[in-house]
């Protein structure tokens, strides 16, 4: 068969707005109205292949990395940003160098030993809430997010630096959006134009990222520093050769993108579906009490079911292949639909409910929940990310009374690749907190 998989013959800007307007919403119908495998038609991108059942995602993430290129897909959307060196945006055996480098620094003790600074960022981020007004929560969940990274992965200890970086860090958020979801935009339109302003930024925060980097080298060459960056810099390549600062670059602005932003927001859609579904707050308040970590983690990995941060994992075929039946042609993308498998009833019933429990005692299909990715593409800080998540999310729901100010879900809004809390998850803290056990 060699027709394209079917799909909506709406013009590609139709669909294009319809996925804007509901992002968790659109694959999950396409795939209940077409079947696993569909074709979606967006104005810049052209056809794109999306598959939605645990059957041909596995045949995506074993599929051969010579011919199905995750680096190549990224590329079209976030090297603007990260750089051609960043483990997302490269292929082959240049991915797995940097992948095997970055790999150890995000697994194993390593990661319990930043859970002290996770606590302590958090309980001051808390101290700072008002008692009785409404905010949004998301602006805080990023501070800490922001803050664990510039500590843990850059080894920066210094408040005003810290501050600094963080300007500098949601300066270059604020433009990357608009060159991310318009690629037309992606050339000098003049003073004040989106990319004049983007390349401004992003010149910014490399001057930054540099001086860490060389700060970080000297320390590193005594051996002292167990942040990220230390230890990347004293890694060898298989050759022996350290990292480039142009690789160490691209690799801490994508743990910039991949491990604070979207933690951050997981964690603000945690909360949105806890204090919309109280009885699930309780058990999880009791759980915690009574010193259990498996509600826990069910509620974090439901939530990321229930609201994928991303939506979809891209590759770029390189040579012909078969999927689902339909023999595509080299130059297609094809896609892994993040909600269009996690919201299939067959494979989670009810799956539009919020129920942890689902994950209780029972060994996760790794092609089935798939908010990381998955294969060797799937995401390195993956591990970091979930015992960030625990850790931030323990502390708030066992220390703060919190409530929703308004009782309707928060719908989603996208932030560059990010599907966001409308409001950024609008809390009222209802006492002040609990004192820490």
């Amino acid at each position: 068969m060699s027709a394209l998989p079917p799909g909506s013959r709406a013009p590609s800007l139709v669909q294009a707005a319809r996925y804007l307007r509901d992002p968790l919403g659109f694959l999950p119908r396409h795939q209940e109205r077409y079947g696993d495998v569909f074709t979606v038609r967006f104005p810049f991108f052209g056809r794109i292949v999306y598959v939605s059942s645990p059957e041909l995602v596995k045949a995506v993430f074993t599929g051969s990395p010579d011919v199905f290129h995750a680096g190549e897909a990224n590329a079209t959307v976030l090297e603007p940003a990260l750089g051609p060196n960043s483990v997302l945006t490269l292929d082959g055996e240049p991915h797995l160098r940097q992948r095997k480098l970055l790999l150890p620094p995000f697994h194993g003790d390593r990661i319990r030993r930043y859970g002290e600074l996770m606590l302590e960022v958090t309980r001051r981020e808390m101290e700072s809430w008002p008692v009785g007004e409404p905010f949004s929560l998301r602006p805080s969940t990023q501070r800490i997010t922001l803050s664990v990274i510039l500590r843990a992965v850059f080894g920066i200890h210094d408040e005003a630096r810290v501050e600094r970086a963080g300007e500098l860090i949601d300066s270059f958020s604020d433009r990357v959006t608009t060159i991310t979801r318009y690629p037309f935009l992606r050339r000098d339109l003049g003073p004040g134009s989106p990319w004049r302003r983007f390349l401004a930024a992003r010149r910014r925060l490399d001057e930054l990222v540099y001086e860490e980097i060389a700060l970080r080298r000297a320390e590193a060459e005594s051996g002292e520093g167990d942040d990220v960056l230390s230890l990347l810099l004293r890694a060898r390549h298989d050759d022996g050769s350290p990292m480039s600062d142009a690789e160490l670059r691209d690799e801490l602005l994508t743990v910039i993108g991949a491990g604070h932003e979207t933690t951050a927001t997981a964690l603000a859609w945690a909360m949105e579906r806890l204090l919309r579904n109280p009885q699930v707050l309780a058990r999880l308040r009791d759980s915690i009490a009574a010193g259990e970590d498996d509600y826990l983690e069910a509620t974090a990995k439901e939530t990321l079911r229930l609201r994928p941060v991303i939506l979809d994992v891209a590759r770029k075929l390189t040579a012909p292949a078969t999927i689902g039946g339909y023999e595509l042609p080299a130059g297609s993308f094809v896609v892994p639909a993040i909600a269009g498998l996690h919201y299939r009833d067959d494979l989670f019933p009810q799956a539009r409910e919020f129920r942890p429990e689902r994950f209780l005692g029972g060994k996760v299909d790794n092609y089935a929940w798939i908010p990381f990715g998955g294969g060797i593409r799937r995401c390195v800080g993956a591990a970091f990310a979930e015992f960030e998540m625990r850790t931030i999310l323990r502390e708030i729901v066992s220390r703060a009374d919190l409530h929703a100010p308004d009782p309707a879900p928060e719908k989603v809004k996208i932030r560059n690749i990010t599907m966001t809390p409308q409001h950024g998850t609008r809390i009222v803290l209802e006492r002040p907190l609990a004192p820490i056990a």
